[in-house]
């Protein structure tokens, strides 16, 4: 008698979605509250920008390397020990701060030391959970493209709650307090893992051969990818201006204004609620419309008009219309990267490819906090602003006219997907 077949579940999927979502809630939380911190009691851009850098240089670093060590373990096990480490070093912001021993600037090492300790672990944990989406999609029986649209509007929509609710929390409670918001985030994020994740197979569990030549093969692959190499670059290009915006730009501009950190929390609520709702619109009509072209006027919304406006001082109702405008646009990026890429990397390797794109795709965020504060510092916060908007504008328009770029919207094979 043949065994009964083996029933779709879509625990895992939800554990992952969760867990997700509420990591980038706390995430958003903290790229709020740090940077009021630093520079309300600084008021120094450079600073300001040098607190980003320190975190995120370590994270990208710590989630290239951490590829091979991800398909051995499994995506689960590091996910769970990610979230519960940076959690850890995070929390003792706050409570330090509380017993008088993080006063600013004089703290400013300890400060910078916590949060690139916090990356170090973060890094690896947040690619773990971006690994698991083949797996899950095995087990859930849904399709990739499906996954990573929900995947990108969970994110989104975490990615509003956390605006708002950091913006309202710095406002009502004070920035160093807040971070223990993101502190429990990642607690949280951890329990989900652990409670609703089934143990994942790591994909590369059987490979031979040392940690050095995994992490080589997956860097080999991606070399040899024409359209994810020029994807890649362009969004680097994007996160480093998008770091100097959010982490010093935005803040110094509201600051400066007279206005407080509420009008921060109202902006990413505008656009974080716009994306999603893009976002739910380009899953549901996956694979109904071009993804180049989705792709790459989604960019052209998404960052040059919210820069511009600030840079000429424009009406509030010009910068509101210009955030939402860019959430719109930015809804149907992720799904896009997302499907494109799963479609593309071999199962055994997604875990150390994904981490490698990941960090290069993330590898000018440590800079852009650096750079942002340098600008503003130099030529004032308006200038700087325009420059950044005017790079952006070149930057997601420019690449889209390369070749390989007409690949987004070519078939791919199943035996490279896994499943379709």
């Amino acid at each position: 008698m043949n065994a009964a077949p083996t029933r779709p579940s879509r625990r895992g999927l939800y554990g992952m979605l969760v867990a997700s979502g509420v990591s980038i809630a706390g995430t958003r939380v903290s790229t709020i509250a740090l940077p009021v911190f630093v520079y309300t009691q600084t008021r120094s851009p450079s600073l300001t920008g040098l607190v980003l850098a320190a975190e995120m240089g370590p994270y990208v670093v710590s989630k290239a390397l951490g590829g091979p060590l991800v398909d051995r373990r499994g995506p689960r096990a590091i996910s769970v020990i990610g979230d519960l480490v940076s959690g850890a070093f995070l929390a003792l912001i706050p409570i330090l701060y509380a017993v008088g021993q993080l006063s600013l600037p004089e703290r400013i090492p300890l400060l910078l030391a916590l949060v690139a300790l916090a990356g170090v672990f973060r890094g690896p944990g947040d690619g773990a959970r971006n690994t698991m989406i083949p797996a899950v999609a095995d087990a859930s029986g849904m399709r990739i493209e499906k996954i990573t649209g929900l995947d990108s509007t969970i994110d989104r929509a975490s990615g509003l709650l956390g605006a708002g609710i950091g913006g309202l929390l710095v406002a009502g409670f004070g920035a160093p307090e807040t971070v223990a918001v993101t502190a429990g985030a990642s607690f949280l994020s951890a329990l989900v893992v652990a409670v609703l994740v089934p143990p994942l197979t790591a994909a590369g569990s059987t490979e031979t051969g040392s940690y050095t030549s995994r992490l080589r093969a997956g860097a080999s692959f991606l070399r040899q990818d024409r359209l994810l190499r020029s994807v890649l670059a362009m969004i680097a290009v994007t996160n480093l201006l998008e770091a100097a915006y959010i982490s010093v730009m935005l803040p110094v501009w509201v600051l400066d204004q007279g206005r407080g950190p509420e009008l921060i929390g109202l902006l990413g609520l505008l656009f974080g609620g716009a994306a999603v709702a893009s976002s739910l619109v380009a899953t549901t009509m996956s694979g109904r419309f071009s993804r180049r072209t989705a792709y790459l006027v989604g960019f052209t919304l998404a960052g040059a008009p919210r820069y511009l406006a600030l840079a000429v001082d424009a009406p509030l109702w010009v910068i509101v219309v210009t955030n939402v405008a860019a959430g719109l646009g930015a809804g149907f990026i992720n799904p896009t990267i997302g499907a494109i890429f799963f479609e593309r990397v071999p199962r055994h390797i997604v875990g150390r490819v994904g981490s490698l794109a990941d960090a290069l795709a993330w590898a000018g965020i440590p800079i852009g906090g650096i750079v942002g504060g340098a600008a503003v510092a130099a030529v004032g916060v308006a200038p700087a602003l325009g420059a950044a908007g005017t790079a952006y504008l070149v930057s997601t328009t420019v690449p889209g006219l390369r070749p390989e770029w007409r690949e987004m919207d070519l078939a791919r094979s199943p035996s490279a997907v896994g499943r379709e």
